[in-house]
This record gives structure tokens, C-alpha cells and sequence, in this order.
């Protein structure tokens, strides 16, 4: 190692590498500087003076861009990049060198308290926008760290409960978005997560931080431990973790050289935990050598308005009620108007540089004298709450339209916590009870960071605006979508259930005595309620435009690498419009067990009004795999698959049905098969036949019986067929030979 940046390193040298120095940076030892690491996935939370993990002191303005939740509706890798350039734009101008982010675990259930900070409910559209991040921030010479690796789907006794999961889901669900970000993208971290998995911390799981984050995907940057996460740093370094986070004052150093030194700790273990802090802030040092603008803090937050105004999902809009007119009289009604809801709490918290409040951009739209406020309802129990819903239909039953504000609160989701229900408060919904009493014209605009239960909003709103949370500038991106400015194109990254009890992972979250069963398997999201067959409130994908958009001339080319789905898309409307073409595959008669149909593919694209655009979709090859559990690999079924083009996973347009080459799979045979298995592998059944032939006569005396004996056999172990005369010693070699 005479060419390493750590040759002459001491042990103790090596050990501070791997610990912080403060709460937001690394030791510089030697010529190996410093690394300032600080949140978030959706701004950048640098904090002055004394420091904190959760938000509490104060940090620098930066730009709030729509939290991952708001983010993800736009389902828009290059909406994303560039929300990431401008990221990293304004880490560069903090002097931060690590962003901590982009949050990409799975939406496991709708209760999850941090599920404001992620994408989707599917892992193929979290691992597209995700990669665009990753590679849009480290464009700027700031470097990423995918997070929370991995399992990590509740706030509930988030340090010690394990997640309990199976091979498939955990690499088809939950593994599946990281690895393709880190094969794609090269993040320069990876966060290893505070919870177990399969009862084993995640900082200290050498299965998935060496063998398969290295091993497999070939990660080559440092993994750092959430803030707090490890147990002990002897274990975590042995399993693969470089960096513990924050500074615990040199006693995990210490402890470190100890283990070393008593030979419990294999010194190459740390020399590549310290060789991997090294090439980091080699990355770091070539990276704040790169050229980037001065921060433009007013282009930030246009920027920032037409990302929101882009991932505004219009979820209802019966008699064209939206858009609406300047000029016509409005009442808007409820406190996230004059308050708006724009961010998550906890960690990620942003001090905003500006914000846009609703009530003033609606105002602007409108023109003078045109919109009247009532406030409706607090959200911290003050105030006289029925003077307050009186005052509000009073108001509305004045105008020509009512634009009523509902969401959740800052104190009712929160890192920390999971909700206990997806309920929107009750005096909300008596509230918008009254209103539209009075006012059947009422638009309903939604402001949350975890799903809601819509039905009751969906019931009585004649047209519905959700943002999720749409950052500083939602309420600049919310006005010009009512107002007709921007026609929404945002597309739900979740499904709205009907209701709680629906949802797959109801019964097994968040767990107990620090243990969560996965229990639903692979059925998470709408894989779950296809399925099942089950209604829901709003499909996964869904959004409305002001225009509408035909499908035809569906096509599938396929090769070794994939398929191209290509679809003419027709906007048949009046006016411009933005479609997100998604493509769903199947297999029916899988042999293995499988959702109905799962995303494997999608596109946005402009089509300007009266035009059509040919849309072409590329799906690869290996998003068709399973992973088979008894040969630990990815595996191709042959078969003909179902390809679907659609506006959402319930709205198909188009279907087509291609032919699959599958993968050679050859499960080897053991003592430990099945008679079933056997004879279903011609080589195994041939060395069955050359030890068994004595069986033939039982086997066929099974009518006798009034059963098919054979069916009732293929499941007994081979090994317990020396019951039945069968020389299993003889077998087993023949097996092994087969």
C-alpha cells in the first residue's frame, strides 16, 4: 500500500477516519481533509452555531424545493436533476461537500411518519427519480448519500425494531430502487439505516454491506451510519461500515485500536474502512474545485414554482369546474391558505428563503376585490372553532366558488412518529361538510405528507387538487394550476385507499416488541390491490389534465437487452397538455407467485393540442426478473408476458403480448428434495429410477386406495424414501453425478 493516502497512517490515524469530528464533519488526519456532511433531500439545512439532528437550531435560508412526496408526482427524472443541480448549487455556496439524500425507501404503508421524505410505492419509479438526483447533485462536485439502506418503512421504535422480511420482497421491494442507483448513479454514501433486518442491525450486516452492496452492485464509496445508528463500531467495521456519525468524543476511536489491538479486529478491516474516507475526500477535494454559478436565490425560487406548479396532481374535476376564471368571486377557506403546510418536520427541516403563501398568489390570479378569506379552523386548537366554520360558510355561500384548504399539520406526521390513522381531522371534514352544502362548487386543495383517506373529500369536492408538499413556492405552483396558468400533469406516486383496513400491510404495522413481519410479501402498493381485486379511492398513477389524450398504435420491438414499447399519443383536448405515459407488464401463469401487473417502465412527454407524439418507452430486460430464492440469483420466466400502456394502473389503454426467452434454471436435486421435484428434473428422475424401481408396484396400488398415491408421495424428502426400499446412499451419489 506505498501509494495509499493511508501507508503511514497509525492504527489510532486510521480509527479517527472513521468517526466524526463534530456533528457534521469528519476528522482531517494528515493530508486527508475534513468532510462536511448536513441535510436534506429537499434543501439544504446548514446549521450555525450549536448543532442538532432534528431541526431544532437555527440553520442558513436555503431554497425549500417540494419534498420527495410533492417531488415524485411529477414523475420527472429531469425535473429532479435539475432540483439537484440547484442543490448542489447551494451546498457548494454552504461549503457543505455531502448532501444527505435522496430518501428512497418504499412506502410500505400510508401511517409511516417519514414517508414525506420518499418517493413512491413502487421501487422502479423511486430508482429512476432517485439515479436523476444522485447524478444531478454530484454534477456540481457535491456528493450524495442514498439513505435509508435498507428496510427502513417505520418511525416506530426505529433504533431496535427489526424488519422481518423475505428474500423476495426484500430484493424485489425494498433492495431493488438502491441498486439500481448505485449501478446507475455512483453516490458517493450510502446511509446504513437505524433498524435490524432479519434481527440483525443494519450498520453491522456484513450480508448487506459488503457482500451485496459491494459485492454485488459494486459500490465503491464510503457507507456512513445514520446519525445514532450504531451499536458497536467494532461489528460495524468488521461488517463493512467506514464512517460513524456524529463524533462520540475518540471513545469509539479508542475501542477501535483496542480491538485491533487484541487481535479481535482484523487490521485490513480498517485499512479499508480508512482507504474508503481517504478517496472520499479526494472526491470532496476535486469536487470543490469545480466550477459552479453563484446561488441565484430568485431563480431558485421560480425554479422551485414550476417543479410545484409541475407536480400538482389534479385528482377530480367533474364539470370542468377547474380552471378557474379571473375576476369571479372566490372564498377561500382554511388555515393552510394564510399557513401554508409546504414541508416535513424533523431532520430535513429547511429554514425557507422565501415562501409563497396561497391566499396572496390565488389573490394575484384573481384580481382586486375578487376573493374573500375565512380562516375555517386552527390547527393547534385555539380560537372558537365553531364561530370559525359558521364565519367560513357564511363566506362561501357568497361566491361562485369556494377553494377550501385541508391537510394534516406539522405535530400530526413527523420523523419520529407514525400516525396511528389516515384520517383528515374531523373538524375538517364537518367543515367542508357545511361548506359544500351551501356552495356545491367547492374545490378542495390537499396539503399532507403521508396519504389520506379521500373518500369523504372525494365524495362531496366537486374538483381536487392534491400537492402532497410542495416546498417554498406551492403556493405560486397551486394558484397557477386553479387559475389555469400551468395545466397540471402530476400523477399519484402512492395509492389513495378507501380505507386503512385496506391496505396490505394493516395488520402488520408497526410491529411489536420491536419486531415488523413483512407479511405481505411482494403485495405493497397497487400491487396488493390488483391482486385483491379491491377498489380504491384513486389508482397509483392517476391525474387529470385540462386536456385528454388518446392511445393507439401500440408496437413492442424486442431484443436481448429489452423491449421498446412505443404508443402515439394524440392530445385531443383544447389544450397543450403533459401526458406520463406508463407501461405495466405481466405474466399470466407465472409459476412462481407475482402481482397481476407491475410498472416496468415510463414517459412524460408534451403533446401541444390537436398534435400527436410517438412515445417510446425502453423496459430492460432485467426488470422482468425474479429473484429465486433457492438459487440466491435473478431469474428471467420465459413465457408470453402481457405488456399494458396506460394513464394509470387502472386506466389501460393499450395491450400487446410478447414472448420471453426465460433463463436456464436448474435447481440441483438433494436428499433434501422433494419425490415432486425429482422427477420433475429428467436427469435427477433418471438416478431415481435406477435405485426405486421396487416402488412401481406401491405407487400403482394407489387406486385401491381411492387416491393417486403418486400426488399424495411428491412430497416426501428423497432422504425419507429409504423407508419405501429406497438405497438412499446409492441415490445420493447418483445425484451427485446427475
Amino acid at each position: 500500500m506505498t501509494d495509499s493516502p493511508i501507508a503511514d497512517l497509525s492504527t489510532a490515524d486510521k480509527a479517527a477516519l472513521g468517526s466524526g469530528a463534530d456533528f457534521w464533519t469528519t476528522k482531517s488526519v494528515g493530508e486527508i481533509e475534513s468532510v462536511t456532511m448536513t441535510d436534506g433531500p429537499h434543501g439544504v439545512r446548514r446549521q450555525v452555531g450549536a448543532t442538532d439532528h432534528l431541526g431544532l437550531s437555527e440553520s442558513l435560508p436555503a431554497t425549500c424545493f417540494p419534498p420527495a412526496v410533492g417531488l415524485a408526482q411529477g414523475w420527472d427524472a429531469e425535473l429532479v436533476r435539475r432540483v439537484a443541480v440547484a442543490l448542489g448549487h447551494e451546498a457548494r455556496a454552504a461549503a457543505v461537500d455531502v448532501l444527505l439524500g435522496p430518501g428512497v425507501n418504499i412506502k410500505r404503508d400510508p401511517r409511516g411518519g417519514r414517508n414525506f421524505e420518499y418517493y413512491s410505492e413502487d421501487p422502479l419509479l423511486t430508482g429512476v427519480l432517485g439515479a436523476a438526483w444522485v447524478q444531478g447533485l454530484q454534477s456540481t462536485g457535491v456528493g450524495a448519500s442514498l439513505k435509508h439502506f435498507a428496510a427502513n418503512n417505520a418511525e416506530h421504535d426505529r433504533m431496535r425494531s427489526s424488519s422481518d422480511v423475505d428474500a423476495r420482497p426484500l430484493r424485489e421491494i425494498y433492495l431493488r430502487a438502491f441498486a439500481h442507483i448505485v449501478r446507475t448513479a455512483r453516490p458517493w454514501t450510502v446511509m446504513c439505516s437505524y433498524n435490524r433486518i432479519n434481527g440483525v442491525h443494519a450498520c453491522e450486516d456484513r450480508w448487506l454491506l459488503t457482500e451485496v452492496l459491494r459485492g454485488e452492485w459494486g459500490f465503491d464509496g464510503v457507507v456512513v451510519s445514520d446519525w445514532g445508528a450504531v451499536t458497536d463500531r467494532v461489528r460495524a467495521v468488521r461488517a463493512g461500515l467506514d464512517l460513524e456519525m456524529p463524533g462520540s468524543g475518540g471513545a469509539s476511536d479508542a475501542r477501535v485500536v483496542s480491538a485491533v489491538e487484541a487481535g479481535v479486529l482484523d487490521p485490513a478491516d480498517l485499512d479499508r474502512a480508512a482507504e474508503r474516507m481517504a478517496v472520499l475526500a479526494e472526491r470532496v477535494r476535486q469536487g470543490r474545485q469545480l466550477h459552479v454559478p453563484e446561488v441565484d436565490v430568485a431563480a431558485h425560487h421560480a425554479l422551485a414554482r414550476e417543479v410545484a406548479g409541475r407536480c400538482v396532481v389534479l385528482l377530480k374535476n367533474d364539470r370542468e369546474l377547474l380552471p378557474l376564471s379571473a375576476g369571479s368571486a372566490l372564498a377561500v377557506v382554511g388555515e393552510f391558505a394564510e399557513s401554508p403546510r409546504y414541508q416535513g418536520g424533523g431532520s430535513s427541516h429547511v429554514n425557507a428563503a422565501r415562501l409563497d403563501v396561497p391566499l396572496e398568489e390565488i389573490r394575484a390570479h384573481a384580481g382586486p376585490g375578487s376573493v374573500t378569506y375565512a380562516r375555517g379552523f386552527t390547527t393547534d386548537g385555539t380560537g372558537d372553532a365553531d364561530a370559525l366554520r359558521v364565519e367560513a360558510v357564511a363566506v362561501a355561500s357568497e361566491a361562485a366558488v369556494a377553494v377550501v384548504f385541508l391537510g394534516l399539520a406539522a405535530n400530526q406526521e413527523s420523523e419520529g412518529f407514525d400516525r396511528t390513522d389516515i384520517e383528515l381531522p374531523a373538524d375538517q371534514l364537518r367543515l367542508l361538510t357545511e361548506v359544500v352544502r351551501v356552495q356545491p362548487r367547492t374545490v378542495v386543495v390537499l396539503a399532507h405528507g403521508g396519504m389520506l383517506r379521500l373518500e369523504p373529500v372525494a365524495a362531496q369536492a366537486q374538483a381536487i387538487l392534491d400537492g402532497g408538499l410542495l416546498g417554498q413556492a406551492g403556493g405560486g405552483g397551486l394558484a397557477d394550476v386553479l387559475f389555469g396558468v400551468v395545466n397540471p400533469s402530476g400523477r399519484l406516486a402512492e395509492t389513495a385507499p378507501r380505507r386503512l383496513q385496506d391496505t396490505p400491510a394493516f395488520l402488520n404495522f408497526p410491529g411489536e416488541h420491536s419486531r415488523v413481519r413483512y407479511g405481505e410479501g411482494l403485495f405493497v402498493g397497487y400491487r396488493w390491490y390488483d391482486a385483491r381485486e379491491m377498489e380504491v379511492c384513486f389508482p397509483f398513477g392517476h391525474g387529470l389534465s385540462y386536456t385528454s389524450f388518446d392511445y393507439s398504435e401500440l408496437t413492442v420491438d424486442s431484443d436481448a437487452v429489452g423491449w421498446v414499447v412505443e404508443v402515439t399519443v394524440t392530445n385531443t383536448g383544447s389544450w397543450d397538455g403533459r401526458e406520463v405515459v406508463q407501461v405495466y407488464v405481466g405474466l399470466p401463469g407465472s409459476s412462481v407467485v407475482r402481482p397481476v401487473r407491475v410498472l416496468a417502465g415510463f414517459a412524460t412527454v408534451d403533446v401541444a393540442a390537436g398534435t400527436s407524439v410517438r412515445v417510446a418507452v425502453p423496459i430492460r430486460r432485467e426488470d422482468l426478473a425474479y429473484w429465486d430464492p433457492r438459487l440466491d440469483r435473478w431469474v428471467v420466466e420465459g413465457g408470453e408476458y402481457e405488456v399494458f400502456v396506460g394513464a394509470s394502473s387502472r386506466d389501460l389503454r393499450g395491450r400487446a403480448r410478447v414472448p420471453v426467452a426465460g433463463d436456464e434454471v436448474r435447481v440441483p436435486v438433494t436428499l433434501d428434495s422433494t419425490l415432486g421435484e425429482a422427477l420433475a428434473d429428467p436427469k435427477a428422475a433418471e438416478a431415481l429410477g435406477k435405485v426405486a424401481a421396487g416402488m412401481g408396484a406401491m405407487l400403482g396400488g394407489g387406486s385401491a386406495l381411492g387416491v393417486d398415491l403418486l400426488r399424495m408421495l411428491e412430497s416426501i424428502p428423497l432422504r425419507r424414501l429409504a423407508n419405501f426400499g429406497v438405497d438412499a446412499e446409492e441415490l445420493d451419489r447418483l445425484l451427485a453425478e446427475s
